[in-house]
């Protein structure tokens, strides 16, 4: 296993990866022991660093890196869904479940949600409630807010330029 931290505008992260794929990106406090790693480098770490950068100075949209999703069927096409949200936008709940399938799971899918071990890159903070408020997110609502803030600066500076 290869892990790295980075620092952010919100907070430190740790990427963690295999061989050939992403497997978690969190925030300190999400994560039970980030100082209790060795740091170790790869080719997958260094490009989620150098991409996560990017994003965080304005000047990246997305991500390239194969993603290794750890979970449930379910909680697979949650994940899935959520790579479907464009930046800079937000769906709901319910939104994201139609999208895979079970308009009446949004319960399921927020769960599905909490469980995202690959923060920003895998972007649950795009989903909102049903009345656009601020709900759940692992690495806490002010970086939330924080992220979608973020995004839509970067969408406003794109289009005035």
């Amino acid at each position: 296993m290869f892990f790295e931290r980075i620092d952010s505008p919100i907070g430190l992260i740790g990427i963690e990866a295999d061989e050939s794929s992403l497997r978690s990106v969190l925030f300190d406090s999400q994560d039970p022991d980030p100082r209790g790693r060795i740091e170790k480098s790869n080719f997958v770490t260094e490009l989620v660093k150098r991409e996560l950068r990017e994003y965080f100075d304005g000047v990246r949209t997305t991500f390239t890196a194969s993603l290794l999703f750890a979970g449930t069927p379910f909680q697979k096409r949650a994940w899935k869904a959520l790579l479907e949200i464009p930046f800079g936008e937000t769906r709901t709940y319910g939104m994201q479940a139609a999208a895979i399938g079970v308009p009446k799971a949004s319960r399921a899918v927020g769960s599905a949600n909490g469980k995202n071990r690959i923060g920003v890159i895998v972007p649950c903070h795009r989903v909102v409630g049903a009345n656009g408020t601020l709900t759940g997110y692992g690495g806490g609502i002010e970086r939330k807010r924080w992220l979608l803030e973020h995004e839509q600066a970067v969408l406003h500076s794109t289009t005035e330029d």
